[in-house]
């Protein structure tokens, strides 16, 4: 199984948030579509992903994420420009228009 240590941000990226998933697409998707309305993520808006790496442990990743934590905001953004210097969204080309729809649709 494959582990994801990953950083979204908002728009104006002021906000950084740092999470480990084995599932990057659908956990993205919760981000995106803020299915916990009392989330870090939903709160400051936090819908664009901006950085991940890939692990074969569990327990690897957890590490990871717990560095990447304690990063100052600086460090963070120094390892983001390294692989995505314009912040683009990696995700933007995952998913369907029509996918969110239906989430918005059904879920509220």
């Amino acid at each position: 199984m494959t582990y994801y240590v990953y950083i979204m941000t908002n728009d104006r990226h002021t906000v950084f948030y740092t999470g480990v998933t084995n599932d990057i697409e659908n956990r993205v998707f919760d981000h995106k579509v803020k299915r916990d309305k009392r989330s870090f993520t939903a709160k400051y808006n936090c819908s664009n992903l901006v950085y991940y790496e890939e692990f074969g442990e569990i327990k690897n990743a957890i590490h990871r994420e717990k560095q990447l934590k304690k990063y100052l905001r600086q460090w963070k953004e120094e390892l983001i420009e390294t692989t995505n210097p314009e912040w683009k969204d990696l995700s933007e080309d995952w998913y369907d228009q029509k996918e969110f729809e239906l989430f918005m649709k059904f879920d509220r």
